[in-house]
């Protein structure tokens, strides 16, 4: 309303007709428009991502078993190495354990995204299967490095075993991966982004609007239900 009591009108334009809010920029005074832009949105998820990855990185090192070995000198003067029991199971105990932090913290990372319900749709899904990249990628690095710090590296050739003392007890850093093949390598890296992916798809395929939700909103046309033509029967 103006001072005047008479309602303003919006502005037309040369062509009379009213003009129409572009779908990408989402003006913060519009109702229900976001503040945050899509862009912004997406830095957002990644960032959050790749610090939640050096998080668990960083809590996988003090979950993560060592393993316990033993370095030998042999009667002909050769240096064995071997792990004590059933210690080098303890490789794959610490790269399953890796996989699972990483997992439920895509599971956790995709409902969180789904309740910023302004920006649900692809874009979002692009980021968090990036992030989810990102973090395993970056739990990765840190785990390695402050396990290396934790355990130090193995150096068989450095024992200080000798002919009086044969045997030197040994803790090794565990992997944060099953292997160091590229294809186990990457199989690591693409698990949680998977399982962060279907959990988004699995909530939205449950979702009634069509929009999901986000913005800008997009009204289903209701259409009229049209009664059955039934046909008299015939004589």
């Amino acid at each position: 309303m103006s001072l005047s009591g008479e309602e303003q009108k919006t502005p037309m334009s040369p062509s009379g007709e009213e003009p129409k809010v572009p779908v990408g920029l989402a003006p913060a005074h519009i109702p229900g428009a976001p503040r945050i832009s899509r862009e912004r949105a997406v830095v957002m998820v990644i960032a959050a991502l790749a610090v939640a990855g050096a998080l668990l990185g960083a809590l996988w090192t003090f979950l993560a078993p060592g393993v316990h070995g033993v370095v030998a000198l042999t009667r002909s003067g050769e240096r064995v190495h071997a792990y004590l029991g059933g210690e080098s199971d303890h490789f794959f105990t610490s790269a399953f354990m890796f996989v699972g932090l990483l997992v439920v913290m895509a599971v956790v990372a995709a409902v969180a995204v789904w309740q910023w319900a302004a920006h649900r749709g692809p874009v979002m899904v692009a980021a968090l299967a990036t992030g989810c990249g990102v973090a395993t990628a970056v739990a990765a690095g840190v785990g390695a490095a402050l396990a290396h710090w934790r355990f130090g590296s193995l150096d068989v050739a450095g024992a200080p075993v000798t002919p009086e003392h044969r045997v030197h007890y040994v803790v090794e850093a565990a992997s944060v991966f099953f292997g160091h093949t590229p294809m186990q390598i990457a199989g690591t890296i693409l698990f949680p982004v998977a399982a962060a992916a279907m959990v988004y798809a699995l909530i939205a395929v449950s979702t009634v609007r069509d929009d999901l939700g986000a913005w800008p909103p997009v009204e289903t046309p209701t259409y009229p239900v049209i009664p059955p033509v039934v046909n008299p029967p015939t004589v």
